[in-house]
């Protein structure tokens, strides 16, 4: 069976017909065509596949479209305006947090989350908010570097 399913998608009001098992990744992706929510495990156990319900980081593999009927969902893609780069964006780039880039953009929803919830976090409560997130490259070092200067641009007035 589907459901009609009406959210508001990076700030856009939308409305689709989903089916009762379709998955949040599979309609972000397959559906609506935004391809920067990544497919990693498939298990809920890397977060590639991270983006915001509210405001709240969740893994998308593991939440069905239709349960989010009502909410505000964003994604990578909504981040950034003008051709600016987000706080969090331009920490990624200007820090070094990302190597080969598959699990970025779980990483940088992950701490926009954070940043919206608590825009100075110490290095512990950056770890804590990041612990769902897997990087095979990196050793998370440069990553806590940069949502580090993400939170200071954003106490700057860039939005996270």
């Amino acid at each position: 069976m589907a459901q009609l399913l009406e959210l508001t998608l990076n700030g856009r009001p939308r409305v689709d017909a989903v089916p009762d098992n379709m998955l949040l990744l599979d309609y972000l992706r397959e559906s609506v065509g935004l391809t920067g929510t990544k497919t990693g495990c498939d298990g809920g156990e890397c977060g590639a596949c991270t983006v915001l319900i509210d405001d709240v980081p969740l893994l998308s593999c593991l939440t069905l479209a239709a349960s989010v009927n009502g909410r505000r969902v964003d994604t990578v893609e909504s981040l950034g305006e003008n051709g600016e780069l987000s706080a969090v964006q331009r920490g990624f780039h200007e820090k070094l947090g990302s190597q080969c880039g598959y699990c970025t953009p779980g990483f940088i929803m992950a701490s926009v989350g954070l940043l919206r919830r608590n825009p100075a976090p110490s290095d512990d409560e950056i770890q804590e908010a990041l612990g769902s997130n897997i990087c095979r490259c990196t050793g998370y070092v440069k990553i806590i570097e940069a949502v580090k200067f993400a939170a200071q641009l954003n106490a700057e007035g860039t939005a996270p």
